[in-house]
């Protein structure tokens, strides 16, 4: 392969995210409110290793193979390079050896078998990716057929059983990643049908005959796929077939909601959420104004749930990106998206619950200041309850919210019921917190709210103390109203009686408990 297509094919952020948004690749331009981010977040690839690159991985633990139905003749026959023959013979021998690319290998139960044929094919395929790239009016009307049909009998396969079906998710920054044994020829495969789509002699009118709903509905289940390499290619390809054949995008749409509710009510486990979420990032940036009311429940029932499953984590980037999209689009969604963050918020899983923070927050910022009001009171009480986590880096990530202008701005124009929310959180870490930062930061809050309204703060310091002492009464109250029932009982004839009886028994009478009872 040469230079300039393995630098098309990087796995680095940047370029891939070039490749799937540039002005050439995308079909879609998106607008930047806010600061908002227009480039849906790319999700992580081997640790920042190359794609063609040999891992040094465990063979029986950590690469698989797909179950292939090996060819029974796999003696391939080496063809003639198409600059050897007249151009009037090319396109037979570009279907000779399209047809002789659909022969397929073993290489995970013998690796070693076959290795002629293997090079010839891979060959074969190098040298269609480097024709169709660098050559015009190759893909003719017969090629079509024989192109997906290639790609069908190399792609379309039984995808190996889950390597951690039950255990902990997936985390790219630590676990190593379970590698398609066969993607020698699986990666060739997907770079020439890329080139094919994205050449400009494909004409869609002719291949949507071959590229239809049942190839979408074969390749929406290759996502599943361990092997970060494939479902990086797998979002590049559907991308590619979303943006050339309208008639197809509905049932995408479609297809992806129904995986989607799969994952969140029936399996909670899907290898290829984030690269599904990351291709609507871009459907979503391209909606048309105003928006379809299948889009919007798309939003409220699909999107939002996503919120619960347990691996958040592995795809929350990608989430958090459309539903700001969806915001973005249409700002009366706010007050129903974040009430159902909200619902959705963690009570147990402290780093979930910072991604909430960091999602909220990314909410905040394209937030217009009529759908604020709205959702100020309970979004400031999950708030308050923030701030007095023992968690510190909760507490820490709520906080910077006051290092953020224009939510300062927003909590600015509505002081008078957002302080009285936050005052006693706020007032009462700042002395009881165990982690020194959080005081520095609570200072920094409420120096800040003293600043926006002085007579405001000091009425809600004054109704602080004003509970604090009220609730010191009541608890004093309380202990003399336990010390009187405990006079009572001495005093008691009864009392003693029974404490006599049981000593001569042999039996302990258990001293009374003190509940925090009112006698109100």
């Amino acid at each position: 392969m040469d230079n300039k297509l393995l630098l098309y094919y990087s796995p680095t952020p940047s370029l891939r995210t070039a490749r799937l948004h540039s002005p050439h690749g995308c079909f879609w331009q998106g607008s930047n409110r806010k600061g908002s981010n227009s480039v849906p977040p790319t999700t992580q690839l081997l640790k920042g290793k190359q794609l063609g690159s040999q891992m040094p991985v465990k063979k029986d633990k950590r690469q698989s193979s797909s179950r292939f139905s090996l060819s029974n003749n796999r003696e391939l026959q080496k063809l003639p390079a198409f600059k050897d023959v007249p151009a009037a013979e090319q396109e037979k021998l570009f279907v000779q050896k399209l047809r002789q690319c659909c022969v397929l290998f073993d290489f995970l139960s013998d690796p070693l078998s076959d290795l002629k044929w293997k090079e010839v094919k891979r060959a074969a395929l190098s040298e269609m990716v480097e024709y169709i790239t660098h050559n015009r009016n190759v893909i003719t009307e017969p090629i079509y057929p024989e192109v997906v049909h290639v790609f069908a009998v190399n792609m379309f396969r039984t995808l190996p059983p889950s390597s951690n079906p039950t255990g902990a998710e997936f985390d790219p920054e630590e676990d190593e990643p379970t590698l398609e044994a066969a993607w020698p020829h699986l990666q060739l495969v997907y770079e020439f049908f890329l080139r094919f789509l994205e050449s400009p002699d494909f004409q869609p009118n002719v291949a949507k005959k071959y590229i239809d709903q049942k190839f979408v509905m074969q390749l929406l289940d290759l996502f599943d796929s361990e092997d970060p390499r494939e479902r990086d290619f797998l979002k590049t390809t559907l991308h590619r077939i979303y943006g050339k054949f309208l008639g197809l995008r509905a049932y995408i749409r479609k297809q992806i909601n129904n995986i989607f509710y799969s994952f969140i009510y029936e399996t909670e486990h899907h290898n290829g959420i984030a690269e599904l979420l990351e291709i609507l990032g871009s459907i979503i940036n391209g909606f048309a104004l105003p928006l379809k009311e299948e889009h919007k429940i798309f939003l409220l029932k699909v999107l939002l749930p996503l919120h619960k499953v347990k691996s958040l984590s592995v795809y929350h980037p990608q989430l958090a990106y459309c539903v700001v999209q969806f915001l973005e689009k249409d700002s009366t969604l706010t007050e129903p998206t974040v009430m159902a963050l909200l619902k959705y918020w963690p009570k147990t899983h402290s780093p979930k619950e910072v991604m909430f923070l960091n999602e909220l927050e990314e909410i905040l910022d394209v937030i217009e200041p009529s759908e604020f009001v709205k959702v100020m009171e309970p979004l400031f009480r999950q708030l308050a309850k923030c701030v007095s986590s023992p968690h510190f880096q909760v507490a820490e990530r709520a906080l910077y919210y006051w290092n953020n202008e224009y939510i300062m701005s927003l909590i600015s124009d509505n002081a008078a019921r957002i302080l009285p929310i936050m005052f006693p959180s706020l007032y009462r870490n700042s002395k009881t917190h165990w982690n020194k930062t959080i005081h520095g930061l609570i200072y920094n809050a409420l120096k800040l709210f003293m600043e926006m309204n002085q007579k405001l703060f000091d009425d809600c310091t004054q109704q602080f103390r004003a509970e604090k002492n009220k609730e010191k009464a009541k608890w004093k109250e309380r202990e003399e109203a336990w010390v009187k029932i405990e006079n009572l009982a001495k005093s008691n004839p009864q009392v003693s009686m029974h404490r006599h009886y049981s000593s001569l028994c042999g039996h302990v009478t258990p001293a009374p408990v003190s509940l925090p009872l009112s006698t109100q």
